[in-house]
């Protein structure tokens, strides 16, 4: 009888679907901006953070605009360019109610998309003003350490970079890489010869970000 009733427990488990992997999606917007700049990056940052985590991550990035019935399969999305940024209103609502149900966004400038982006999430979330986010804030303490608040990447007009925030009810929803560049430290080292240092440095940032997400 026993080992009956330790059989009843155990069926829930030994019958359930086993968790599909993360993805994590590209958000393409509108507005002529380069949305798709760093074609490897986030497949990049997958491997990294699945080897250092052993978060079981997908093989592949998703894409998905914010008009597209398939936004609320994911639960993490990821933006950068260096052009313009531009949302319909349908998107501004979807995006909203996006973030106010659960979702995040890393949005991560390449330099260039700073003015357009902060325009359209004025539409997003017009009763709320970035917050700098403070260094010992546990973004930075997740699965790496960071001190001092965000690497810098890559030295385009030497000011220092930025991690600020929008937050709903408390919980940080979109963190903004700003003067930072971590999707060009995830690249391959082929593409903008980045110093290996400087890469992982990039790499673990975006690990904490994603680790971050996952605990809030």
């Amino acid at each position: 009888m026993k080992k009956f009733a330790l059989l009843l427990l155990l069926l829930p488990f030994l019958f359930a679907e086993p968790l599909e992997p993360i993805a994590i999606a590209r958000l393409k917007y509108g507005g002529g901006g380069d949305w798709y700049s760093n074609p490897g990056s986030i497949e990049n940052l997958m491997r990294f953070i699945e080897s250092h985590t052993g978060i079981d991550m997908a093989e592949k990035q998703a894409v998905v605009e914010p008009s597209s019935p398939e936004l609320f399969k994911y639960d993490y999305l990821y933006m950068n360019g260096h052009g313009n940024v531009r949302f319909s209103p349908k998107e501004v609502r979807r995006l909203r109610h996006f973030l106010e149900n659960g979702g995040f966004l890393h949005a991560d400038d390449n330099y260039g998309m700073d003015q357009s982006f902060r325009r359209e999430m004025k539409k997003v979330f017009p009763d709320k003003d970035w917050v700098e986010l403070p260094f010992d804030h546990p973004i930075y303490h997740q699965t790496f350490d960071f001190p001092k608040g965000l690497p810098k990447i890559h030295e385009h007009d030497n000011k220092p970079p930025q991690g600020l925030g929008l937050f709903h009810e408390g919980r940080l929803v979109v963190f903004y890489t700003y003067e930072c560049d971590l999707g060009d430290g995830w690249e391959s080292a082929e593409v903008h010869h980045d110093p290996e240092k400087i890469r992982t440095a990039a790499l673990q940032m975006g690990t904490n970000i994603f680790v971050y997400h996952l605990n809030r």
